[in-house]
């Protein structure tokens, strides 16, 4: 795969792009007959643009598959909203509130989205940050700030120069400063909701839980040059309140190292987080606002980590990168008519109601097997999945999360983007894990909202309760 090609960050939650089924990560190497390797990103969103309902085609090359996918997007407006989904969950105390980025209207989303939920009855939040490239600073403290006590630092950078040394502080009087909070973050989590989760974290304020962010946390300053052309500079770094680079170490210029290091940090997180724990030098580890222990090294590490390792989250990543967004939206496609007209108009009845007969799932696999990019076999020694050939039986022995995936999927396409979540969250492995340990974000709200009597506590209020699975950062 060419390494001198824009990669894809994250798609836009009902956009034209994420609707044909484009996803993070792929590599755009051409768009109409054009061979897109070696544009920088202003050229392909240069080429991407223009008049709402013509077409643009679109060839990505991706993780997992030999070759290219070829798409062919309708230009059409780009939604603005940037709080995707903001739901109360079964258990009818518990707020859901996904962002899929910063922008300046997220602060005045996420406050209206928490007032509704609190007029529902929500006695705790889980903000779910996974997959946010980030975006706008400022709505980031201003989220931090919404659920910070007033005169708490947010984020501070600091540079050579000490113009650019800035330090952001909360305000008071917020709407969710008091209750339990947990934050979902991942690998793709970055920026921004660094800013947000290193924030929370340092003032034991919300339990992090997930996989350790992406470590993007530089702050550049554009300088006008006498020809016309602009100069971008680094000129300074992002801090968590506790002192920790959000910024992973970027040693001499040397990408390809970067990355290298980078994922061999996060594969030790993720697989051995007490032996990375012990690898730890002392000027990489340091103390949250009541004395927990955290650790820098770039990205934050979460409070309990959920590694990516089961059998049932490593094929439905596989099978998505081999095609199961596009193999449902043309299976949308083949049954929308008959979709549209029996649910269009009575969301809620689908979604309390409908459920994918057996006869739909059968169908559903059967059209998978059709085609080239997705195929089931019954021969252990043919699996390859990789490749995109899965076992059948592995597949059928996770039929209950396809029917809620799929479920899910044509609620997105009825409904809005927002629609998918209250119903995919449910077979939502992570969410799902998270959601186990309440007990611990409560603790961290207790202390939090105690002041200084519950720094006098620290020692006992917030050692972690040991867990049987996923990992602790303790």
């Amino acid at each position: 795969m060419p390494d001198d090609t824009a990669r894809v960050i994250s798609t836009i939650p009902g956009g034209p792009s994420e609707e044909v089924g484009v996803m993070a990560g792929d590599r755009i190497i051409a768009v109409n007959d054009s061979s897109a390797i070696g544009f920088s990103s202003n050229e392909v969103r240069k080429h991407l643009k223009g008049e709402i309902g013509t077409e643009v085609d679109v060839t990505v090359k991706r993780s997992g598959r030999n070759e290219p996918i070829h798409f062919t997007i309708e230009r059409g407006k780009i939604p603005l909203k940037t709080v995707n989904s903001a739901h109360m969950m079964e258990d009818a105390k518990t707020g859901y509130v996904r962002v899929s980025r910063f922008a300046k209207t997220t602060p005045d989303e996420f406050r209206k989205a928490v007032t509704k939920l609190d007029e529902k009855g929500m006695q705790r939040l889980v903000l779910d940050l996974r997959s946010n490239p980030g975006g706008v600073m400022d709505a980031a403290i201003s989220m931090a700030d919404d659920m910070l006590k007033g005169d708490q630092t947010v984020v501070y950078t600091e540079g050579r120069n000490e113009d650019y040394n800035e330090s952001y502080s909360s305000s008071s009087d917020d709407p969710v400063e008091s209750k339990p909070v947990i934050v979902l973050v991942n690998e793709e989590s970055a920026s921004a909701s660094e800013i947000v989760a290193g924030a929370l974290q340092d003032h034991d304020r919300a339990l992090i839980v997930g996989q350790r962010t992406f470590g993007k946390g530089l702050v550049q300053h554009p300088f006008q040059l006498s020809d016309g052309s602009v100069l971008q500079m680094t000129v300074s770094r992002y801090h968590t309140p506790s002192g920790r680079l959000i910024q992973t170490p970027y040693e001499d210029g040397d990408k390809k190292e970067y990355y290298e290091n980078k994922f061999e940090s996060l594969g030790e997180t993720a697989y051995n987080v007490s032996e990375y724990r012990k690898s730890v030098p002392d000027s990489l580890t340091y103390q949250t606002e009541h004395g927990r222990t955290v650790f820098g090294g770039g990205g934050i590490l979460p409070d309990y980590f959920i590694p990516h390792d089961s059998t049932e989250a490593k094929l439905v990543k596989v099978a998505r990168q081999n095609g199961l967004d596009l193999l449902a939206r043309d299976w949308f496609l083949r049954n929308e008519d008959g979709l549209r007209n029996e649910w269009s108009e009575r969301q809620n009845e689908y979604v309390n109601n409908y459920s994918v007969s057996s006869d739909v799932i059968n169908q559903f696999f059967g059209y998978a097997k059709s085609r080239d990019d997705f195929d089931l076999t019954q021969n252990p020694d043919s699996v390859n999945i990789e490749e995109g050939v899965f076992a059948a039986q592995d597949v059928r022995a996770n039929t209950a999360f396809f029917r809620t995936w799929l479920k899910s999927y044509v609620a997105r396409q009825l409904y809005g983007a927002g629609a998918q979540y209250p119903i995919y969250n449910k077979v939502d492995a992570e969410l799902q894990e998270a959601l186990r340990h309440w007990e611990r974000a409560e603790r961290l709200a207790r202390i939090s909202d105690a002041g200084e009597q519950g720094a006098q506590q620290r020692s006992t209020k917030l050692t972690p309760t040991p867990t049987t699975s996923g990992n602790d950062n303790k």
